[in-house]
């Protein structure tokens, strides 16, 4: 867990999150004609929904599934991924998205950005992601 050195870095890096995750939304609706997503307004409130889902709601589901998650050899925390994905969809007005394979796709696409965005934070920042913000004076 990271210990952060004030509450502003906890503003900034939930901010960086959210901006990756609107980012990650604009690429899927770009690259897959099954995902339709229309306005800023959607965009924003999909991007929240996700990056909190993924912050409180994935860790309990992801320990109260733990054995499934053994069993199928992390499959299950994949559907977790792509269970957070559809909570967004549901709850963002103007958000939608067609057809199994397209979730799976775009779950994918959306850890790919997030993947790569992170790699490019680091680069410019000089130290990696996870002690980014980790350092106590």
């Amino acid at each position: 867990m990271r210990a952060y050195r004030s509450w502003w870095d906890v503003v900034i890096a939930a901010l960086v999150g959210w901006g990756v995750n609107v980012l990650a939304l604009l690429v899927i609706n770009k690259i897959f004609t099954s995902v339709s997503i229309s306005g800023w307004t959607s965009f924003l409130i999909g991007a929240a929904v996700l990056g909190l889902a993924n912050a409180f709601l994935k860790p309990v589901l992801a320990f109260l599934t733990l054995p499934l998650i053994i069993v199928t050899l992390g499959l299950g925390y994949f559907a977790l991924n792509v269970a957070m994905l559809a909570l967004a969809e549901w709850i963002a007005p103007n958000f939608s998205i067609d057809g199994f394979w397209t979730y799976v796709g775009a779950t994918i696409v959306v850890w790919l950005v997030n993947v790569v965005l992170s790699a490019l934070l680091d680069r410019i920042s000089g130290e990696p992601h996870s002690t980014r913000l980790s350092r106590v004076p």
